[in-house]
């Protein structure tokens, strides 16, 4: 055995999706646009003025790349609805591509939970980068060329931190699949050495952050001050303004419902324990901050990647897809509050009278 974890059975003939599961997934991306799309916030505006030539040590990249555009909304909105794009597109690519059904159902089924309509309420945030780079990174392994898709994710802790607890770990379990234990750890070692440097250094240079705040002064749009000052706290500080236990407790059973349920898939194994870590290490992010749907969105599309990745070109069997399609009726049922006040919203014309009293 020359990698810890099981390969993919041998690939088989590329089947066309029927019909009626192409329509479905076209549905699927309808009701999710609908149901939460939006235009960026000022949020996700604001952190994406940061850049490393200002002085600012973290979430710089995209920053650095947007600033020779200049700060206006309109460069943010359009950056924003690319990466989106860039998203969806990826997911359009994953569905046509998979040669089976439980794969191809899986990405309609994610579309369709909550996660999907958050997907596009989520437009300019941060994260939608960090999957579009890890989308791009496990390209590079699947054409062999790990050393590319290992400096992809050592870009991935420069967009943002909470690449170590979210993207990164996916990409060690693809790793194990293809390439031997040590060859691994030493392709997933920049992203971790990098991730961690950025941690350890202070979060802006001294007046950085005010200098960033006279220049947003002028701008366009109205910039989140408090989006700058996650820059100048530290993270003891940031604990005295939320409750971890709290986010823990919102987190801890969809960590259960999907880690359990992927254990049901896969069988508890020695090899079942790096997926299940990979699915379950984005609820750690209760102690990096208090967005705790964000949190729950993002535990949520890990275990879609991972059992993605897991099936290759398995099919899951009727009792399998039974348990399956019970699991993610459960996370139908998952609350995914939106930020700035937006709601999604219901497919219905008109508000029922019950809540209009």
């Amino acid at each position: 055995m020359t990698t810890l974890l099981e390969r993919a059975p041998v690939p088989v003939a590329g089947k066309t999706p029927r019909r009626s599961v192409t329509a479905l997934f076209t549905i699927s991306v309808l009701v999710a646009g609908y149901t939460g799309f939006r235009l960026p916030g000022e949020w996700a505006a604001t952190l994406q003025a940061v850049s490393l030539t200002d002085g600012f040590h973290r979430r710089f990249l995209v920053g650095t790349l947007l600033k020779p555009f200049g700060h206006g909304y309109v460069v943010f909105a359009v950056a924003s609805f690319a990466v989106l794009g860039a998203v969806l597109a990826v997911a359009t690519l994953a569905f046509f591509r998979s040669r089976t059904e439980s794969r191809r159902l899986l990405i309609v089924a994610w579309l369709l939970l909550p996660t999907g309509g958050y997907l596009f309420h989520e437009v300019g945030y941060l994260d939608q980068v960090l999957y579009l780079l890890l989308s791009g990174a496990l390209w590079a392994v699947h054409r062999n060329r790990p050393v590319l898709a290992s400096a992809v994710m050592a870009l991935s802790v420069t967009v943002h931190e909470i690449a170590l607890l979210t993207v990164v770990p996916i990409f060690g379990f693809a790793l194990l699949r293809k390439v031997p234990f040590r060859r691994a750890c030493a392709l997933l070692t920049p992203s971790a050495v990098l991730g961690l440097g950025i941690l350890a250094l202070p979060p802006a240079a001294p007046g950085t952050i005010d200098g960033l705040r006279r220049s947003l002064s002028t701008t366009d749009f109205a910039y989140r001050a408090d989006a700058l000052d996650l820059f100048g706290r530290t993270q003891s500080e940031s604990w005295r303004l939320y409750s971890i236990t709290g986010v823990l407790l919102y987190l801890l059973p969809i960590a259960a419902v999907v880690i359990g349920g992927f254990l049901y898939l896969h069988r508890p194994t020695l090899a079942a324990v790096v997926p299940a870590a990979a699915i379950g290490a984005p609820v750690l992010l209760a102690f990096g901050g208090w967005d705790d749907a964000r949190w729950g969105f993002l535990l949520v599309t890990d275990f879609v990647v991972v059992l993605w990745l897991w099936l290759g070109h398995r099919e899951l069997k009727l009792s399998q897809f039974g348990v399956l399609t019970a699991l993610l009726l459960v996370l139908t049922h998952v609350p995914m509050p939106y930020f700035d006040g937006y709601a999604p919203r219901g497919l219905t014309l008109v508000t029922p009278v019950e809540d209009a009293r």
